[in-house]
């Protein structure tokens, strides 16, 4: 027996309830990372526990056990679903961020960048791409655009290091795509403060 053949039971409610649940998922999973975590912690997970809490009262009071179903398992996929993002995110927070934000703002990104004058320290064109930290120590990552991809060897072998026009050593570099990376720096610095301790 199917479920489109179990009585009371209507498929189109758990279906919507997943995409519905991915798409405000990946829109929180592509902000900054204390924003999302924020998010998960003091919205989605207050909801769905709110939501728990009147399904379990519905299921309580209800009359007709064929008709708990629908929302029973609708409830249990978004919390499914809701829990892998979570993991996801907290696990591998790039892994959806990184090609979700660029898929979605590149061209913001981008105009923004190559709208900025050519250094004239030999530096890379950058803007802020993603930052997190507590009291005071915070990791920042940036965009950064680079026209010879010159970035390409540290990008694909992720080797903490120094490289032509970054202002100090860096931790990780990631290819978005060609000419444009993004740059971890060490917690508790920034490209600023770089320049000014290369000074």
């Amino acid at each position: 027996m199917t479920n489109s053949q179990i009585p009371g039971f209507n498929w189109r409610l758990p279906l919507w309830s997943v995409l519905v649940a991915c798409a405000i998922l990946i829109s929180i999973a592509v902000c900054q990372t204390d924003t999302a975590l924020f998010l998960y912690l003091f919205a989605i997970g207050p909801l769905l526990i709110l939501g728990s809490i009147l399904l379990l009262f519905y299921l309580a009071i209800g009359k007709g056990r064929q008709s708990r179903l629908t929302p029973s398992v609708a409830l249990g996929v978004v919390w499914i679903v809701s829990i892998c993002f979570f993991e996801l995110h907290v696990h591998y927070p790039f892994a959806v961020r990184t090609p979700a934000r660029w898929l979605l703002s590149a061209h913001k990104y981008k105009d923004e960048v190559l709208a900025q004058q050519v250094p004239t320290n030999g530096e890379f064109k950058h803007v802020e791409w993603d930052s997190w930290g507590f009291a005071g120590m915070d990791t920042t990552v940036y965009l950064v655009f680079d026209p010879t991809d010159s970035l390409s060897p540290a990008a694909s072998v992720r080797q903490p290091g120094k490289f032509n026009g970054l202002p100090c050593e860096v931790p990780e570099v990631e290819r978005l795509e060609s000419q444009w990376y993004i740059v971890r720096f060490y917690t508790d610095r920034d490209w600023n403060q770089c320049n000014r301790l290369e000074r």
